[in-house]
């Protein structure tokens, strides 16, 4: 097997669907605390199951999908198993906060290691993932990178940034459902029906990103296309200005980097 994954949740689990669409679902070994998690996500991509030690022992890129504070443990459970290892691998960690040296550290040897914060829309095909490696060598790299191609965007940058670049992409979706459930709230009190009301929201979150990054424009100047003298839009504007929209979003993604900070140093 090339490509292991021990820990199939959220995040695991929608990696995955983007490697098993990269490299095929031949080439993946899922691993999960509660094993019926796996067998119900490889019965869907048509993977195989295994366990933590068979994904050390068997695969090239070992993906660690566990929460941080697990990683300690779960790392020290396999350390005998890697360091046994006559071929080579890299592991492949996405837990927030904690740095390639401390994964290192926790497996028992400087093994390659690739470090990606990826989002939950790596599902669909529209994530973000941020990566950095140490001491990967390029081939090894352009591989993974190739499997990962169907997540989405693939983004590489300094390990210094990459906690507040996780909790722009990483963390966002959810702050994103919460603006899409809330624009649906206020169609459905206009009148529309909530299924309706929802679609338009989704499509029109949608439209705006792709309006952001394929037109290479200032979101301030979409914002001002839609927004007609003596208008609506602007009116809403207002209101969102009045109530410190912007500040809270921003606050958001300070607190989560301060809690991203915080994990990384237990």
């Amino acid at each position: 097997m090339r490509y292991g994954f021990i820990g199939c949740g959220n995040m695991g689990g929608a990696v995955a669907r983007a490697v098993c669409k990269g490299a095929g679902a031949g080439q993946v070994l899922l691993a999960n605390r509660t094993r019926a998690k796996a067998e119900a996500l490889a019965a869907e991509l048509g993977c195989q199951v295994g366990d933590n030690a068979r994904v050390a022992k068997e695969c090239t890129y070992i993906f660690l999908g566990v929460k941080p504070q697990m990683m300690a443990d779960m790392l020290d459970d396999i350390a005998d198993i890697l360091a046994a290892r006559q071929t080579p691998f890299v592991l492949v960690t996405m837990a927030a906060g904690l740095s390639m040296a401390r994964i290192r550290q926790m497996a028992g040897d400087a093994y390659p290691t690739i470090r990606i914060m990826p989002n939950t829309p790596v599902a669909v095909g529209a994530g973000m993932v941020q990566y950095c490696s140490k001491d990967v060598e390029p081939e090894q790299l352009a591989e993974f990178l190739q499997a990962m191609a169907p997540a989405g965007l693939l983004d590489q940058v300094d390990e210094s940034m990459i906690d507040a670049a996780s909790c722009v992409s990483g963390c966002g979706p959810a702050w994103a459902y919460q603006f899409i459930e809330a624009l649906a709230d206020g169609g459905v009190a206009a009148g529309l029906p909530r299924a309706k009301a929802q679609r338009y929201a989704a499509q029109m979150l949608l439209g705006s990103a792709r309006m952001v990054l394929e037109s290479g424009c200032h979101p301030g100047a979409l914002k001002d296309a839609v927004c007609s003298p003596g208008g609506s839009t602007i009116q809403g504007v207002r209101v969102l200005e009045e109530r410190a929209f912007r500040g809270a979003v921003t606050d958001a993604v300070l607190a989560a980097f301060d809690k991203t900070r915080e994990i990384g140093k237990k």
